[in-house]
């Protein structure tokens, strides 16, 4: 069955979540709550989609698709969830309160809705007790993580009485139309994530407890250095809610006899009602602009202290490889704290693993996809070694678990193809049909077969069907002249061995590409080699070009942080398969300079051939987009975003989840091949003088103000005579003339002091300079 309209019963911070993120992907939604007292009955719900189109980060990819969630209450509105294929339970988590729903729910909608409930931890065969084997039959737990946007992870737990139907379904919307990572769990308490995930939380407490650490030392060194995410333990819970905490770890004490006890001044915080982000202090508190940090052994907030040792700051610029390395031997309070809260989290992993999951390889990702870690727990394991492992449990007094035992050559084999099996052995590690890995197809197993042409900065891969695919990976994918190389000898290589067609992708985790490699320009400009710059930037362009001009399709499949150069690739694509997040922008002017690659080019003409259809629209209104677009270097929010802006096209697309990206474009280019011609050069009227004019007059007006600096009056008065096409009369252009009249530009503001000391701050801080 196909899932075409999403039901949320709970408004609150997960339910609200639930829903923008459909409503994002375009499932029209019904969100109720229960009913308010005083005029508005739909009060709950309502502020419920008013938080999440105010939260940070957002929790709608387009605040206008909030349009798409229907409100209304659970008295006088429960028969709109009729209406809908999946319904999804999120209200407050206690049994009867949702058995009471569900035996409501029951009554009144049709036999074939799905009905899911997003519990942290209460085991399914509790919640369906009393109800009717149909009702069980369509029945499962569908457990998002908060926020439902951005955590990758939506763990699945069917129960004996699920039907293969219902939960095929539901996996397949939450893959496909939701972009999740899915997960099959057991339906036992707490399921993976949060089991194993809280123990870690409850574990890092007692462990600072025991070695006398302070919440910023033990954040630090369960953060980032571990290999876990930025918020570590204590932000994490903060932004959990310390109150929810709570009552998971109650809840998880109870239900599996293991003792999950939070110590008793977390327990006193609660009671104080400083319970995290949502009450103003918990963990943490902010003062003014500062950030106070609660001593746990006082109860009182002081200012801030982060770990002042030099070896942590090293340490944490290491690959993970060579952090755990040294952590096997650290010494020292600090290193005490750390190989012991390891050992005791590995050893809860292996001795529990069996119980709550299916596969070793679900375990990881759920750590990795829910609570945002490097890599999940068995990765890591490996990472530490077997012989650190048992050394390490023998003087903690715990015994060997048996799949540790059973890892005779790690739980990962060599090549990244293979897992240890929880039975003994190894099998291939479980994926998703019709999923496309880069780093598989380069393993060393795979590489003879499938990497066409490679260089320390790029890489050519067979994706198979015919396609190339073209991986950067140079520090932030950053296009210096090793990757622009990459890309010709690319073009080249699919055009002689006749293949269907290109894709421009990566895996990186988080970055497309941040552009130009300023470092090399730099470079360039203190050896005073303009001959060579000038070169360089020419060779950029025509790389933009060759991407357009090529005689087979050229598909860009960006993601992540696309800037610069990256967003000028994309932009000179035949088509793109865009991830749904994506930040893309044209940010030239954040160091003094304008797009060169052909972005301010192409922005032109593309804002210009959407009003020829309008013969009575101002072509002014063309230039001053693309202008305000470059000028105020906007960078979008979303993929949804880019279409608005105008990075994207109608006939772009955009894929939910990153796992399918590299699929999708290569079925585009699939889709394209067969009949395939280059697009014809295109011309467009440039306006010259009145158009300079007409922009001139808001910048100066702009300076006027004190908005902007002298070097960004000078930096627009460039981009502004570009885009006139000059100062002089209007005048019918080609897409070369106004790409000589970019390089130009470029040049004369590479040789301005303001431009370089602009580069030169971004590289050493990673932040514009206003100058």
């Amino acid at each position: 069955m196909r899932i075409r309209k999403l039901g949320v019963v709970g408004a609150g911070t997960m339910g609200s979540g639930i829903a923008a993120l459909a409503a994002s992907a375009g499932v029209p939604v019904v969100l109720l709550d229960i009913p308010s007292e005083g005029k508005d009955r739909n009060a709950a719900a309502r502020a419920g989609v008013e938080r999440a189109k105010k939260a940070k980060p957002a929790a709608f990819m387009d605040p206008d698709r909030a349009s798409a969630i229907e409100i209304g209450n659970t008295e006088d509105d429960l028969e709109k969830l009729a209406a809908c294929d999946l319904v999804v339970e999120a209200i407050i988590e206690q049994v009867e309160p949702k058995r009471a729903l569900y035996e409501r729910l029951e009554k009144m909608l049709p036999d074939h809705t799905i009905v899911a409930s997003n519990t942290s931890g209460i085991p399914m065969q509790m919640l369906t007790k009393g109800r009717s084997a149909s009702f069980k039959a369509r029945f499962l737990g569908m457990h998002f993580f908060n926020p439902p946007r951005y955590l990758h992870l939506l763990e699945i737990i069917p129960t004996p009485d699920t039907s293969k139907e219902t939960a095929e379904a539901a996996r397949r919307f939450s893959d496909r139309i939701l972009g999740k990572g899915i997960v099959v769990a057991k339906d036992v308490p707490g399921f993976v994530a949060n089991r194993l995930g809280v123990y870690g939380m409850v574990l890092a407490i007692r462990m600072m407890e025991k070695h006398g650490l302070t919440i910023d030392e033990a954040d630090v060194l369960t953060g980032v250095l571990t290999g876990r995410s930025k918020s570590a333990t204590f932000r994490t819970a903060d932004l959990s809610g310390i109150d929810v905490i709570g009552h998971v770890t109650k809840g998880l004490s109870e239900t599996t006899g293991e003792d999950f006890s939070l110590s008793q001044w977390v327990l006193d915080l609660v009671k104080a009602g400083n319970v995290g982000e949502k009450s103003g202090a918990g963990f943490y508190k902010r003062v003014g602009k500062e950030i106070h940090t609660l001593d746990w052994t006082t109860g009182e907030y002081k200012p801030q202290t982060k770990p002042d040792n030099p070896e942590l700051a090293r340490l944490a610029k290491l690959p993970l490889t060579k952090r755990f390395a040294v952590i096997r031997d650290w010494t020292g309070r600090e290193g005490s704290f750390v190989r012991e809260y390891l050992l005791r989290f590995s050893h809860y992993v292996l001795a529990t693993t069996p119980a709550i999951a299916y596969d070793i390889a679900s375990v990881d990702h759920a750590i990795e996809w829910g609570y945002a870690w490097e890599a999940g727990p068995f990765k890591q394991m490996d990472l530490l070694g077997a012989d650190f492992l048992r050394k390490g449990f023998a003087e903690l007094g715990l015994d060997e678990p048996p799949l540790l035992r059973l890892a005779v050559n790690g739980f990962y084999s060599a090549d990244g193809v293979h897992v240890l099996s929880l039975t003994g052995g190894y099998e291939d590690i479980p994926r998703e049909p019709g999923v496309i890995r880069l780093a598989e197809l380069k393993s060393p197993g795979n590489r003879a077969r499938h990497v066409l042409e490679d260089s320390a900065d790029a890489s050519l891969i067979d994706g198979g069907s015919g396609v190339a695919v073209l991986e950067f990976h140079s520090k932030m994918n950053t296009l210096g002249a090793g990757v622009i190389d990459m890309v010709h000898r690319s073009l080249d290589r699919v055009e002689r061995d006749g293949l269907a067609g290109l894709v421009i992708g990566n895996e990186d985790p988080r970055t497309f590409t941040a552009g130009a490699d300023l470092s090399m320009v730099l470079g360039l400009i203190q050896a005073g080699d303009w001959k060579k710059l000038e070169e360089a930037v020419r060779t950029f362009q025509n790389t933009s070009l060759r991407i357009r001009q090529s005689p087979f399709p050229v598909v860009a499949a960006p993601f992540g942080l696309t800037l610069g150069g990256g967003c000028e690739f994309s932009l000179y694509a035949d088509r793109v398969q865009a991830h749904a997040e994506l930040y893309m922008g044209l940010v030239e002017v954040g160091v003094g300079l304008i797009p060169a690659g052909g972005g301010t080019t192409e922005l032109l003409f593309r804002f210009a051939s959407e009003l020829l259809p309008y013969a009575e629209d101002d072509p002014f209104e063309a230039v001053k987009r693309a202008f305000n677009l470059i000028a105020m270097a906007t960078t979008s929010t979303s993929a949804l975003e880019a279409r608005k802006l105008g990075f994207l096209r109608a006939s772009d697309r955009i894929t939910m989840n990153r796992d399918r990206l590299i699929a999708d474009a290569s079925a585009r280019v699939t889709d394209l091949a067969s009949d395939y011609t280059p697009p014809l050069p295109r011309t467009i009227v440039a306006l010259g003088k009145e158009a300079i004019g007409n922009l001139k007059y808001g910048v100066w007006s702009m300076r006027e103000a004190g908005q902007i600096t002298e070097h960004e009056v000078r930096i627009a008065s460039e981009l502004a005579y570009i885009l006139a096409g000059g100062d002089g009369p209007p005048r019918r252009v080609t897409e070369q003339d106004i790409l000589d009249l970019e390089r130009e530009a470029f040049l004369r503001l590479l040789g301005t002091k303001e431009t370089q000391e602009r580069m030169a701050y971004t590289l050493k801080t990673g932040k514009p300079l206003r100058n």
